[in-house]
């Protein structure tokens, strides 16, 4: 299944849902939704539900998002990833790298209590 994102903000939160495959466009378009949000919002606390999502077929995917986020600068973000599987985990993992992130097992409940206990997750001015 070709991939798709929704973004949107959600009581302080920002939640990107990934369907599908992703790819370089659907990760590039996720996280200009995902910027313009934190911006709106001056939070930078994101929720990734990956639920949904299939292993991506190129292994340079990952990496790619590791591109994007050497691009963020000053902003700061907090994130949550919410996958269904450990392989999607491991993905998410080498994706997010050294960022400030925690990976759930299936737990939307359990990511928004850990996204929202922290109060210094805002935008870096």
């Amino acid at each position: 299944m070709k991939g798709e994102v929704e973004v949107e903000a959600d009581g302080g939160l920002v939640v990107a849902r990934i369907r599908g495959e992703p790819s370089a466009e659907i990760l590039r378009e996720c996280q200009e939704r995902v910027l313009a949000l934190v911006r709106e919002a001056g939070s930078g606390r994101v929720l990734y539900d990956t639920r949904a999502m299939e292993s991506p077929a190129s292994p340079e995917i990952p990496w790619f998002q590791r591109e994007l986020d050497a691009q963020l600068g000053e902003i700061r973000l907090r994130r949550a990833i919410v996958v269904p599987d450990s392989r999607l985990a491991y993905l998410a993992r080498l994706a997010f790298g050294t960022g400030d992130y925690r990976v759930f097992y299936e737990d939307l409940d359990a990511a928004e209590r850990w996204l929202r206990a922290d109060d210094d997750a805002s935008l870096a001015r």
